[in-house]
């Protein structure tokens, strides 16, 4: 079909196997991109000779307000930061709903930018994209070596329901609207990027779709952003830039096919499907909500509830929080090199997993899962193998008092977990939110003992 192959679109001038031979890449790409994709390019999992666990979890005290927030393994600690409402540097108070996050490293700091899942309502800060919409950005700064928080403020207003979204390798990240709305004559839809330290840009990449967005996850190798949607009836989406590094240039959206025909994914278990193929969406700003049905009448496969997407170990990760034989959720699992695709883990429960959504990938290759199921919710750590386990649980109930926090004094335990990410450079500290009351935590401790 025209623009598509079996295997990867040729022509883009940023192909994996040139990098695997150690030859130049193309010169539109830049030169932080190129650094990354010749050091990840080969990346391998690591196999465990060991319990990839932590053991058993235990009550833990938030070192910032003396609260018993958390049930981590022992040997962790954590320091909460950014609750809702607490006052951002900028003077506006921290706004709810903290979603999907990334962190990067600027020197010895490390910075934060966090979503947060607000639909309609003012524009929390500029720049603001719509001043009707209630969502955006905020942008948090941590000192690694000191374990202290130092610092927030709003970095983009003005867009709706900005659920998860992805880092890419230049050091900025893509915030995605799960919202397929128009407010005050503005559509939304649509992935905004934001810059790691400073403000973002309110100007929507319309070129890579307007439908239910989730993640992203970005191919250190090629620049292809890999994008998850949350339907029912949904589609695994890649958008080819036109300038790898450069969104803003443009590019082509297509979506994943496997075989000939539509495939139905949402029931399946553990499985390979082998080499996939990749098919267009020809209008990808419509005014109806119609990418996913354009795709599917190319034969794209059909997805239950995307969600959470990550790049590591050389792979694109992504969730359905839904999908698989007791629709409790998929783990799957490509290789971009290959276009191979497999599921690699389908719960068999909702007490082994129980609805995943956002995700990440540790430094050291495993995976960490956020719940967002009933009850409570737990941070599940995944090999690389498909070996599951509990690292940490939300028991955030604050009946009890809210320690001066300006917050509502209730039992928040079935909240869901998000945005879970890592400190980039060493790895020591995992970051990751709670989405009601709304609450950031650093996390650290003896990570080396597993397999995060």
């Amino acid at each position: 079909m025209t623009g598509t192959s079996a295997g990867r679109p040729t022509g883009s001038g940023f192909e994996r196997r040139t990098l695997l031979r150690g030859a130049a890449v193309a010169a539109a790409a830049s030169v932080p991109f190129q650094a990354l994709a010749a050091r990840t390019a080969a990346a391998a999992p690591v196999k465990l000779d060991f319990d990839p666990g932590y053991g058993p979890l235990r009550p833990a005290k938030d070192e910032a307000t003396g609260l018993e927030l958390l049930q981590l393994p022992r040997g962790f600690e954590y320091i909460s930061y950014g609750w809702t409402n607490d006052l951002m540097d900028d003077g506006v108070r921290t706004p709810p709903a903290h979603d999907g996050m990334a962190a990067f490293r600027h020197g010895d700091k490390v910075h934060l930018v966090r979503n947060h899942e607000i639909a309609a309502g003012a524009a929390f800060t500029a720049p603001a994209y719509d001043p009707g919409a209630g969502g955006g950005t905020t942008t948090l700064v941590f000192d690694p070596d000191a374990g202290q928080w130092l610092e927030s403020y709003g970095s983009l207003g003005g867009t709706m329901r900005n659920c998860a979204g992805g880092p890419t390798p230049w050091k900025t990240w893509l915030t995605c609207e799960e919202s397929f709305s128009t407010v005050s004559g503005k559509r939304h839809g649509y992935i905004f990027e934001v810059a790691s330290e400073g403000k973002g840009n309110p100007e929507p990449y319309r070129a890579m779709g307007r439908f239910n967005h989730e993640a992203v996850a970005v191919d250190r190798a090629t620049g292809y952003v890999y994008e998850t949607e949350d339907r029912p009836n949904a589609c695994l989406y890649r958008f080819v830039p036109t300038v790898p590094g450069d969104l803003a240039k443009g590019g082509r959206l297509e979506a994943l096919r496997i075989g000939d025909t539509s495939y139905d994914t949402r029931l399946d278990g553990e499985q390979c499907y082998g080499t996939v193929s990749w098919v267009p969406v020809d209008d990808v700003d419509p005014a109806a909500d119609t990418v996913r049905t354009q795709a599917q009448a190319n034969g794209a496969a059909v997805f239950s509830r995307l969600e959470g997407a990550w790049y590591g170990n050389g792979r694109i990760y992504a969730i359905t929080t839904d999908g698989g034989p007791v629709r409790q959720g998929q783990v799957f699992e490509l290789d971009p090199c290959t276009d191979e695709f497999r599921v690699l883990f389908a719960s068999p429960g909702a007490d082994v997993l129980n609805n995943p959504d956002n995700m990440c990938v540790s430094p050291r290759g495993g995976l960490v899962l956020c719940e967002d199921g009933a009850d409570t919710d737990y941070v599940q750590g995944l090999t690389p193998e498909g070996e599951i386990f509990r690292f940490a649980a939300n028991t955030v109930d604050l009946r009890g008092g809210t320690a001066g926090k300006n917050v509502p004094a209730a039992d928040h335990r079935g909240s869901e977990w998000a945005g879970s990410v890592f400190e980039p450079k060493k790895g020591k500290w995992l970051f990751v939110n709670v989405q009601t009351p709304g609450i950031t935590f650093a996390i650290t401790g003896p990570w080396v003992r597993g397999a995060l």
